[in-house]
Formats: structure tokens, C-alpha cells, sequence
């Protein structure tokens, strides 16, 4: 699919951006790595930022692509069919997710996810730092294009490496998961449902997270909601329980307690010493 997408169209129709000066809606997708989203059919509706209204309502076409630098977000409606390929360039691992949609239907009819192991210290980080940087700037063109075009072709030759042992693809999944509890954090999430969504049990599910990484599944996932609330406490004006629903906890008191084990502080408190 990068293939088709480098060689057989010859610039994008258009390149959006997404943004973090104005307060993102519920159900918004915000995460502390960078995300690139290409449409490679129909239509893809979103609210992101917009220079001069604020937040806008956009429909991005296949042959667009949008670009979300790290804490900034977009929100996708999935109202209109759709085919969306994401690639997500976490700190260690790079994921791709292709996901289509049919207008009306319940849920996706297509989902296919699939990750690589990446260090730092590489030209990819570069070339998405000037992205980043360039988001900020009221003039991206050509510029965009001519990175966006770099930023592909790496990945590409990221995935064209030789083929890996089953060592190797066990610690691509279990980076595959860390992703996608990363990006899902606000939903309810659980073992079960995760080993659902990457076709393994939820023994095997655990057992990864035991040798691969340095924390329970369900830890991994308090970790990465701990570390979302104090991102919005900084950020954002939210109340205490819109602070708790965006991070996946509908009890308003379990939030409080397992912040407070976690951080030793309350959320107010928290909110306290790092604001301004």
C-alpha cells in the first residue's frame, strides 16, 4: 500500500494538520507521539484546528493526508465510508493500522494492524521534528509535501527489512498492543477485549506482557492513564471528573484513589503545584 501510495500519485490533493491551542472535544484522539493518517478511499470526517475558526469540521478525501504532531489531536466522526491507513511513530515502534468503514454500518468491517521495532538516533526523527515544527508555521508548502513524501519512503524501508524470527514478531506484537492501549486509553479497555482485538488469548496476552515488559498488562495501562490525567491536569482548565471520563475511568473516586496511589497527591493537589 506505501508502495501505491508513493509511486502511483504524484503529490497530495492536501495536507492538514492537527493542533493543540484550543480545548479538544471528548472522544478526541491525543497521544504523545506523532501520527500520520492517509485516506486511501472515501471520505474521512474530522474535527481538528482550525487558524481562523478554531475548531473546524473538515472532510479529508482520499489523496489527502492529515498529520497530528505529538499532543495535538483530531477527532474522527466515521460517519461516511471510508478506508484510513495510520501510521503511528511511537518512541520504539512504529505501527500501522488500516481501518474501513462503510456508511451506517455498526463497527469496522476492516481492521488490520501490524508494527515494527524502530531506535532513535535515526533520520526519521529529523524528519518528523521539522513536521513538527512546521505545523507551527502558517505557510507548510511545499515543504509538507516534500516531507510528508520523505517520511513515507522511510517507513517503507523500515518495513522492506528482512524478515523477522518469531522472536522478533512476538516483540512486534506486544509494541503492536503498548500502541493501541496508547491511542485507547480513554475507552474501556481490558485484557479481554485487547486479546479480542489481536486474535490471541488473553493468557497468551498476559504472558507477553510478562516477558516483554516491566509491568503487568493491567499496570501498563494504569500507567498510560496516569500519565494522560497529569498531561490534562497541566494542560487544560477540565474538571476533575472530565478529567477521569477522558482517561477511561467512569468512577470519579477509583480515579482518585488510584491517582493518588500512583502520584502520591490528589488530582487537585497535582493540578496545584504544575499549573501556570
Amino acid at each position: 500500500m506505501l508502495d501505491v501510495l508513493l509511486t502511483e500519485r504524484e503529490h497530495f490533493q492536501r495536507i492538514w494538520f492537527g493542533g493543540d491551542q484550543h480545548t479538544p472535544p471528548a472522544f478526541s484522539y491525543q497521544v504523545n507521539f506523532p501520527r500520520l493518517e492517509l485516506v486511501v478511499a472515501g471520505t474521512y470526517v474530522n474535527e481538528i484546528e482550525d487558524g481562523e475558526h478554531g475548531v473546524a469540521r473538515v472532510s479529508i478525501h482520499a489523496g489527502d493526508a492529515l498529520y497530528v504532531p505529538p499532543n495535538c489531536w483530531n477527532k474522527p466522526d466515521w460517519n461516511e465510508s471510508c478506508s484510513v491507513l495510520s501510521l503511528l511513530f511511537g518512541r520504539r515502534q512504529l505501527g500501522f493500522s488500516l481501518v474501513s468503514k462503510e456508511k451506517g454500518a455498526q463497527g469496522f468491517f476492516d481492521v488490520r494492524k501490524h508494527s515494527v521495532q524502530t531506535r532513535t538516533g535515526h533520520a526519521i526523527d529529523h524528519i518528523l521534528e521539522s513536521l513538527n515544527a512546521l505545523a507551527r508555521e502558517p505557510n507548510k508548502k511545499p515543504m509538507d509535501e516534500h516531507l510528508l513524501a520523505a517520511l513515507l519512503s522511510y517507513s517503507k524501508q523500515l518495513l522492506s527489512q528482512p524478515e523477522y524470527d518469531s522472536k522478533k514478531r512476538s516483540e512486534d506484537l506486544y509494541q503492536g498492543i503498548c500502541i493501541y492501549i496508547q491511542e485507547n486509553f480513554h475507552r474501556p479497555i481490558s485484557r479481554t477485549s485487547i486479546a479480542q482485538r489481536f486474535n490471541i488469548s488473553p493468557n497468551h496476552l498476559s504472558r507477553m506482557f510478562r516477558q516483554q515488559g516491566h509491568m503487568t498488562m493491567a499496570d501498563y495501562i494504569t500507567w498510560v492513564r496516569m500519565d494522560r490525567a497529569k498531561f490534562m491536569l497541566k494542560r487544560y482548565d477540565f474538571r476533575l471528573t472530565e478529567v477521569a471520563n477522558r482517561c477511561g475511568y467512569q468512577d470519579v473516586n477509583y480515579f482518585f484513589r488510584v491517582f493518588k496511589s500512583r502520584t502520591g497527591m490528589t488530582p487537585s493537589d497535582y493540578r496545584g503545584q504544575h499549573s501556570g
